[in-house]
């Protein structure tokens, strides 16, 4: 995967300073820059070389040199997109997803994308005209930004690269395409619709057609996602769903390796290492103590992040600690569990929502994801040139869940019940039977981070990202206050708010009474008189 930053529009060239602090701002998500130069067109791709990694240099040109692409992502299927190209009469010179994604593109047009199983973001330029074909995955795992100015197109993978413009930035949102030209907004048009998924599909009521349908789709899932030459890694928390992405990794891939952030004597870190070592899998354990986070680890994972919510931000300083130790381990894949509790229902959220509501607050966390959970995980892990994979948002898992109803994601007491039945024949029982358990909260990492959440608000205006979106509340608080009502939480959340003084007060000292409560409770002592327990949160 990579970065990517383009310039379109009259006197490009002479822009070329700008062109190269876009690049740049990206440059932590490849190995190697290269570019493009015309004198309207500027292109240049950060490139993480995983595919082809000799010949699949960007951007990458058609044959006639008409057209050329910059690419950030991976196509999964890209060596059956390319013997159908074949058959079609084109031809290839390369083994790499990225000339088959151009291709496909020139080949099918938009209904390419249809076709196309992965994570990616890219734009394709017509040299000549400047008009530039923009195109998001469907669950929005791989970014894609633009902005105007000066009668300019800028289009780069994170925001910090057009921060710089002065201008505000815009998102193409995640199954979205379109086109657009150098002096006009693209015109961009859902060509999957996250709001639709599974709509017009029979519902899988019956237990063990739902179980056989999700064992398959999510191995394939998986299966595609590991068929790589290098080493694949894990990333493993010692819950359900990064413990069913190992297991299911170690039986499609010959060499993997698991890594978790933790802290020491955590209950993540204890069935984490369990796992590990029934199954006979190398495991990085990447300790965390909560006293060693201070204001700069949050100050620059929110620079990297560029979250807007609070809960986020504070999950993405663990994120950078993480991948940090992925990438000096030399890996550059890995997969994680990410997206399994906004598709079966692994929040407090679904148990609270009406149940006629439940089915639209699925569909609402799974389109705001690239917002949140998957902006967390892109930022953090290619920061570190590491790719992260995320089977779970694979389409067709995203269109089976939505199939899968409510009362068999929880049942018996138990979040995401039927991803536990569905592979309790390959998951140990101490895992299918473990609650899911938030890895920040259990340790103490969550209440270390959340005494800097005050802060919070000056550190992303010195960061310049107001330009896209203010920094807002949490979904999650603002369902709670509204009583669990959707329609009023969408509502109040729109236009976002941030908290108020008397807000982050309140939040404030209950983070110090927890710290001081913990700091007792670590020195053996009792609690001072007066200083009641403070829940976590």
């Amino acid at each position: 995967m990579c970065g990517i930053a383009v310039l379109l529009g009259p006197g490009a060239a002479s822009r070329r300073a700008v062109f190269d602090t876009m690049l740049a701002a990206v440059s932590a998500r490849g190995e190697v820059d290269e570019v493009l130069c015309d004198e309207e067109a500027l292109l240049g791709t950060a490139r993480l070389r995983i595919v082809d990694r000799d010949r699949a240099v960007q951007p990458w040109t058609s044959g006639d040199g008409r057209w050329a692409l910059t690419f950030n992502g991976e196509v999964f299927n890209h060596a059956e997109l390319r013997a159908r190209l074949h058959a079609d009469g084109r031809r290839t010179r390369s083994t790499s997803d990225t000339e088959v994604v151009l291709e496909a593109v020139l080949a099918w047009g938009e209904d390419a994308l249809r076709h196309m199983r992965g994570e990616f973001a890219f734009a394709v330029v017509e040299r000549g005209t400047r008009r530039v074909f923009l195109a998001r995955d469907p669950a929005g795992v791989k970014p894609l930004y633009w902005a105007s100015a000066a009668g300019r197109l800028h289009i780069a993978s994170e925001i910090k690269a057009l921060v710089p413009l002065g201008t505000e930035v815009h998102e193409v949102p995640p199954g979205h395409c379109g086109w657009a030209d150098p002096d006009t907004a693209p015109d961009l048009h859902p060509y999957v619709d996250l709001y639709r998924l599974g709509e017009g599909r029979p519902v899988l009521a019956d237990v063990e057609e739902a179980a056989a349908a999700l064992r398959e789709t999510f191995t394939d899932a998986v299966r595609i996602r590991v068929d790589t030459d290098l080493r694949v890694g894990v990333v493993l928390s010692g819950g359900l769903d990064s413990s069913l992405t190992l297991v299911e990794v170690r039986a499609l891939h010959p060499d993997c390796v698991a890594f978790t952030v933790g802290v020491e004597g955590s209950a993540d870190l204890a069935y984490a290492r369990r796992l590990t070592a029934d199954l006979g899998v190398e495991h990085v354990v990447v300790p965390v103590r909560p006293r060693e986070l201070r204001r700069r680890d949050v100050r620059e994972a929110m620079r990297v992040s560029e979250l807007t919510e609070y809960g986020d931000i504070i999950n993405a300083v663990v994120s950078q600690r993480l991948f940090a130790a992925v990438h000096e381990a030399g890996v550059k894949v890995v997969l994680t569990g990410d997206g399994s509790d906004e598709l079966f229902g692994g929040y407090e959220m679904y148990r609270r929502i009406a149940p006629e509501d439940a089915r639209r607050l699925f569909l609402h966390k799974i389109r705001y994801l690239s917002h949140t959970e998957l902006q967390r995980v892109d930022r953090t892990s290619m920061s570190h040139r590491v790719e992260a994979r995320v089977p779970f948002l694979d389409l067709a898992m995203l269109d089976l869940a939505m199939r899968i109803p409510q009362e068999l994601k929880q049942r018996d007491g138990y979040e995401k019940w039927i991803l536990r039945h569905a592979f309790s024949d390959v998951l140990p029982g101490y895992v299918t039977a473990r609650h899911k358990d938030p890895m920040s909260h259990s340790s103490g990492l969550h209440e270390r981070i959340r005494l800097f959440r005050p802060l919070f608000p000056a550190m992303y205006r010195s960061h310049g990202y107001q330009c896209f979106a203010p920094l807002q509340r949490d979904f999650s608080e603002v369902l709670k206050d509204h009583g669990y009502d959707l329609d009023a939480a969408v509502a109040a959340a729109r236009p976002a708010r941030d908290l108020t003084l008397a807000e982050h007060g309140r939040d404030f000292a209950g983070a110090v009474r927890w710290n001081l409560t913990d700091l007792v409770r670590r020195r053996g002592a009792a609690l001072p008189p007066g200083l009641p327990e403070a829940a976590p949160g």
